[in-house]
């Protein structure tokens, strides 16, 4: 049985040309990542069907819906997907209840498989069933429009920077909504953003896009470690983890997280022992010792590593980048001079010495 969904487009406007591919997995969130005129939204767009690519391909798990090759393009009225813009885009002349129900009553009873309750309950809508729009906040109102979306029941959530219009308030509204799409509902979501903040919060798989292309696609604790790509996420390079909460040490106000191979103190979560976060260690806080430190430090955090791979010195940078395994893939960003004093290469048993770790919940940008 087919869980991918696959796609080939080829698309040109004056000024711009569309050449993309998708080979991803159908299930979580699929998060199509690059800068502001990269060509996020034209492929989404493709994918919706509301753009015609000449000899294009898409199919989700055995469902074909483009393939110029033998004549078939299904319109995008037929296609069980859900589409969430930049703005709300409500009707608002209706209530809440009434824009819910506007996907809900022209899906097929057959063919719906998720209620208004379940929906109302995963978004927290109750409340605000009886409002119009225009008495809603954005971030409301863009929580209103994701639970139109789903209640199309869906086969594919499509959603175009959904947050880019929304304060840094109403963004930490919104996402942990978002999260919970896949958490408890088996609705595979694509999701453009610029954003690597938002990325790093809901994003199984990442696709990087640059200049109309797919440059990488892959999970995103594989990809964000991968030293080839790091230049695609700038000063954000970096890797991400995967780590549960260990113990809370409440006295220093720190937490104590466990990964495979390794621990950090992070400040203090409000979360239960044995819950799951994702971290977020920029390269450039890093650093790197040939030996542990034998004497007293303020690092909390120092991981025995050994040099996976160092990236090509340029002669017009000042740093490189090293590739270590503290149990799971970590960046680190050194001066160009410190790699030639340390003599680093690959092999060599160094030890990390990690300045700060970001939790990936506390990363949104405005």
């Amino acid at each position: 049985m087919n869980t991918r969904l696959q796609a080939r487009f080829g698309l040109s406007f004056e000024g711009f040309d569309l050449e993309a591919e998708l080979d991803v997995p159908v299930g979580g969130v699929t998060t199509l990542f690059g800068p502001s005129g990269s060509g996020k939204s034209t492929l989404l767009r493709c994918l919706a069907g509301l753009e015609r690519s000449q000899m294009g391909f898409m199919q989700l798990g055995e469902t074909v819906w483009q393939d110029d090759s033998k004549n078939i393009f299904q319109p995008t009225q037929q296609r069980a997907l859900g589409y969430v813009f930049q703005e709300p885009r409500l009707f608002n002349h209706l209530t809440v209840r009434g824009n819910l129900e506007y996907g809900f009553k022209r899906t097929p009873v057959s063919e719906r498989r998720l209620g208004m309750e379940q929906v109302v309950a995963l978004l927290a809508l109750d409340h605000l069933l009886e409002r119009k729009p225009q008495h809603l906040s954005l971030g409301e109102q863009q929580r209103v429009a994701i639970g139109r979306a789903l209640l199309a029941s869906p086969k594919l959530l499509l959603m175009d920077e959904p947050l880019a219009s929304l304060d840094i308030a109403r963004k930490r509204e919104v996402l942990p909504f978002i999260r919970k799409l896949h958490d408890e509902l088996d609705i595979p979501v694509v999701y453009v953003s610029h954003s690597l903040q938002e990325v790093l919060q809901i994003t199984d798989t990442i696709v990087l896009m640059r200049d109309g292309k797919t440059v990488a696609s892959g999970p995103l604790t594989k990809l964000c470690s991968e030293l080839e790509l790091s230049q695609y996420l700038g000063d954000m390079s970096g890797s991400v983890l995967e780590t549960t909460v260990a113990a809370h040490e409440v006295e220093f106000a720190l937490s104590r997280l466990v990964f495979n191979g390794g621990q950090l103190y992070v400040p203090i979560q409000n979360c239960d022992v044995g819950h799951g976060l994702r971290v977020h260690v920029l390269a450039r806080n890093v650093g790197i010792a040939l030996e542990k430190p034998q004497v007293t430090t303020s690092f909390l955090n120092i991981l025995e590593a050994s040099v996976i791979e160092v990236s090509v010195p340029q002669i017009d940078k000042h740093s490189v980048q090293l590739k270590l395994d503290v149990g799971v893939p970590l960046l680190a960003n050194i001066s160009r001079k410190s790699l030639h004093t340390l003599k680093i290469e690959p092999g060599q048993k160094v030890y990390a010495l990690i300045k700060a770790v970001s939790l990936a919940q506390e990363l949104v940008e405005v």
